[in-house]
């Protein structure tokens, strides 16, 4: 029997060149589709046929009603080891199988550095000023050495970016809800009281995971604690900042600014209340959108599909 298999949301069509597909060949037939497909009426109708699916991340979200309209899947394989749009209650019992891939966090973390310094020097404002008017040095940028990062969820993302600010002789603070001083002292980190992360932070990072308790964790009242020269970073999820909030703040010129690669609806759709927000750095959610990543994500991809057909999965979810 030979399966078929979708492959989404591969918006840079790199899919089939990240990874070697071979091991394949003869047992499954793979169509990749390059555009977002989560909006689309006919989606269900578009994926009837397959009996494997591979999705990148939450691109392409995976609820009851669409379980329920696809009776010939069997596996579906998602990049990361968690994928919170996928219901595997409801896949259980469409005898789904779901399946993960390893990733790697340095990106994220490497991109949360980028924004730090690109806000600290005003990079995207300088560069376009120079490119398209011409205007040589129209502000003042601040150093990072010596100003306070502090971390919201000093986790493997989050440790990663501590140590790289540590580096830059930055002092590093940080507080999360099961974050304790023992932690932070073995990277060298100070541990604070929540109210007192976002009032000493100058760049305050996100990197909590999602969930009930973190949702909308950081909102008016904690934006109205930072110093109106601080900066807020967030690459974890969107949900977790509360937007609305945020944009009041840029607006009223509560903090000097903030960069954000997640958000509440993805991709943006027109009109999303963070577009002409001042001192705003937007980026399409890249944090995990490289070469290292992408090539691990395919490559188990891969295996995981060549382990289900040998009937032993592997990196099994749920």
């Amino acid at each position: 029997m030979t399966y078929r298999c979708a492959v989404l949301d591969d918006y840079q069509q790199v899919a089939l060149k990240m990874a070697d597909w071979s091991a394949l060949k003869g047992r499954v037939e793979v169509t990749v589709f390059d555009h977002y497909m989560a909006d689309d009426p006919n989606l269900a109708e578009t994926l009837a046929p397959f009996e494997i699916i591979c999705i990148m991340r939450e691109r392409t979200p995976f609820r009851r009603e669409l379980f329920a309209k696809l009776p010939k899947l069997k596996l579906l394989v998602t990049t990361g080891a968690r994928n919170a749009a996928i219901d595997l209650a409801a896949a259980k019992e469409h005898g789904v199988t779901v399946c993960g891939t390893e990733g790697h966090g340095h990106p994220t973390a490497e991109l949360a550095l980028g924004m730090m310094l690109a806000l600290a020097r005003h990079i995207p404002s300088e560069s376009r000023r120079l490119a398209e008017q011409g205007l040589w040095q129209s502000r003042v940028g601040i150093d990072l050495k010596d100003r306070t990062l502090g971390v919201l969820g000093l986790g493997r993302l989050g440790g990663r970016l501590a140590r790289a600010a540590l580096a830059l002789d930055m002092k590093v603070i940080a507080w999360s809800q099961n974050l304790t001083p023992e932690k932070c002292a073995e990277q060298g980190v100070g541990y604070v009281s929540r109210e007192e992360l976002f009032r000493q932070s100058d760049f305050l990072s996100v990197h909590v995971v999602l969930s009930d308790r973190s949702r909308g964790l950081v909102g008016a009242d904690e934006l109205a604690l930072m110093k109106p020269s601080a900066f807020l970073i967030n690459t974890s999820r969107g949900e977790i900042v509360d937007q609305d909030a945020l944009v009041a703040a840029l607006k009223g010129g509560r903090i000097a600014g903030a960069g954000v690669d997640v958000y509440d609806k993805e991709p943006l759709p027109k009109g999303h209340v963070l577009f002409g927000a001042p001192n705003l750095l937007m980026t399409p959610h890249l944090g995990y959108v490289t070469e290292d990543n992408y090539r691990t994500f395919y490559s188990q991809t891969v295996e995981d599909i060549a382990a289900w057909l040998g009937g032993k999965p592997v990196r099994a979810l749920g």
